[in-house]
């Protein structure tokens, strides 16, 4: 009989109920970009929905668990700094290719490490090569997109944005969760996302409300797919796979995006982009295993 899977072992193949549940995973958050892309819902809006969803959903669970002050502090920070990272990202996902956005949020790992540096931490020599490489593909995309069009390299900046917020984000989660419960963790942090971005679509005068059955579907795509499917399956892996591995499963929603979007949308990214996309992949595990992530990825 084999050995149980070890959290610490960061080479071990993860055995087949975990395999299928991340491949389960991978295809719920593929869905994300290639779902936004399809909305015609105001950002705003979309954002609100989506995140409401998840509250009501994740509520119930969050019901049996006590509220720590201080875990509730920084889950209502989590929860504003997720409502504008999502702005950043739905925006990416309009403006720019589905493959080029994801691929530039997937640097989010990236952002973290040097979070961590600006904050006194300690980065390993090695992990600096991948953050070079990384840069060298974030180079090539965007100045393929600004030969392509304004708008192209406007949601490059975007993308770019979203994924430092997705590590501020993540920072701000670990804090809440020294005290709280992952379920009331997460229920607090959709819900003020979504009052966050609530708000902002009134004053900027969206529809909340009068949408078509298409629209509701798409919303009920993300909260079920990647925001609760998807991101529910990693967290379940966690208890006995490698977070380094798990986070390193979480790239493959760079091609799987592609290649929805290419399918729903008949949408492919600029031949230039592709080497870029590849090489910022290539950086971000670089950086991945040689820093031991302890947490994987946003909820895209």
């Amino acid at each position: 009989m084999s050995q149980p899977l070890s959290r610490d072992n960061h080479t071990q193949i993860p055995a087949r109920p975990d395999l299928i549940r991340i491949s389960i995973g991978i295809l719920a958050i593929g869905t994300s970009g290639p779902l936004i892309a399809l909305s015609a819902m105001p950002i705003l809006t979309l954002v609100f929905w989506r995140n409401l969803g998840g509250a009501i959903v994740t509520a119930p669970f969050a019901l049996r668990h006590r509220i720590d002050r201080t875990g509730l502090k920084w889950a209502i920070l989590a929860g504003v700094t997720l409502a504008i990272h999502f702005i950043a990202f739905f925006l990416a996902m309009r403006m720019t290719t589905v493959a080029a956005g994801t691929a530039l949020v997937a640097l989010q790992p990236i952002f973290a490490a040097l979070f961590v540096k600006l904050t006194g931490g300690k980065i390993p020599s090695r992990a600096w090569l991948g953050m070079v490489v990384s840069f060298m593909g974030v180079i090539l995309i965007s100045g393929i997109d600004l030969q392509i069009s304004l708008r192209a390299f406007l949601g490059d900046v975007a993308a770019l944005i979203s994924a430092a917020l997705a590590a501020v984000y993540m920072m701000f989660g670990a804090r809440a969760q020294r005290t709280l419960e992952t379920s009331t963790y997460t229920s607090i942090c959709y819900l003020v996302c979504a009052l966050t971005a609530l708000p902002m679509a009134l004053i900027a005068g969206n529809q909340i409300i009068d949408f078509n059955s298409r629209e509701w579907i798409i919303v009920l795509g993300l909260v079920f797919g990647a925001q609760l499917l998807g991101h529910t399956m990693f967290n379940t892996v966690l208890k006995r796979v490698s977070p380094a591995v798990v986070s390193l499963a979480v790239f493959f929603e760079v091609p799987t995006s592609s290649i929805i979007a290419f399918w729903w949308l008949d949408q492919s990214p600029p031949v230039g982009v592709i080497p870029g996309i590849v090489l910022i992949l290539i950086g971000c595990v670089l950086v991945v295993l040689r820093t031991r992530p302890t947490r994987v990825m946003i909820e895209e």
